[in-house]
């Protein structure tokens, strides 16, 4: 099946800075670019943190250690001393359903993606993966009924009822075989504008106990 890729979705042109940047640039450029984070990239592009809103608003307000410390610093703050470390990052060839279930883990807005060697080559928000889920039910349903059911599974049709509200996809039937059930659920929820699943679906026999016996018999001792 077919999947949404982070690299069809991503932004190319991003703004990025080094760690020598100072703290007040920082904050310049994400008010000025309207943007919640910036990825902090070494000599050779390669993201080793991110600074994000957060990170600046928890070194303007000064700690009970922070006075003591000041008089020791040697200047501002930069983006390598306030950035949150390691980053959090996506490869561009990662789906984009896995993008967005790692933004919703993380409770973050903004994922650099990168290549094999770790460099940035893009930046997807949750605004870009909104896009993906702004898909019409009947083409999930569609997706369900023709790729999952038919094409996957080998389920004759009407066995099962899909149908398909805002996203979430409600299962009522059944299938030949329980070992099926797993890959059912699990086949449907990577579908792309898929936002929950619930499943009503049944088994005409269960295999899985035949298998764990066989297993079990098959063991030498």
């Amino acid at each position: 099946m077919k999947h949404i890729k982070v690299a069809d979705l991503m932004t190319d042109e991003v703004v990025s800075v080094a760690p020598g940047t100072a703290f007040k640039d920082v904050a310049k450029l994400l008010a000025q670019y309207d943007i919640s984070g910036v990825p902090v990239l070494d000599d050779e592009d390669r993201v080793v943190g991110v600074v994000s809103q957060t990170d600046l608003l928890a070194h303007t307000v000064p700690g009970p250690h922070d006075l003591e410390q000041s008089r020791t610093a040697t200047g501002p703050p930069t983006a390598g001393e306030v950035m949150s470390v390691p980053a959090v990052t996506v490869h561009a060839e990662e789906t984009a359903t896995d993008a967005a279930r790692l933004m919703t883990r993380r409770s973050i807005e903004r994922l650099p993606v990168v290549d094999v060697e770790d460099r940035l080559v893009g930046i997807v928000t949750r605004r870009d993966l909104l896009r993906m889920f702004l898909r019409p039910d009947s083409e999930i349903r569609r997706r369900v009924t023709d790729e999952v059911l038919t094409e996957v599974l080998g389920v004759p049709p009407g066995d099962i009822d899909v149908h398909v509200v805002d996203g979430i996809v409600t299962l009522d039937g059944h299938v030949e075989r329980r070992s099926q059930l797993p890959a059912l659920l699990s086949l449907v929820e990577q579908l792309d504008g898929v936002v929950a699943v619930a499943s009503r679906v049944t088994a005409r026999t269960d295999d899985t106990a035949t298998h764990a016996d066989h297993a079990r018999h098959a063991m030498p001792w």
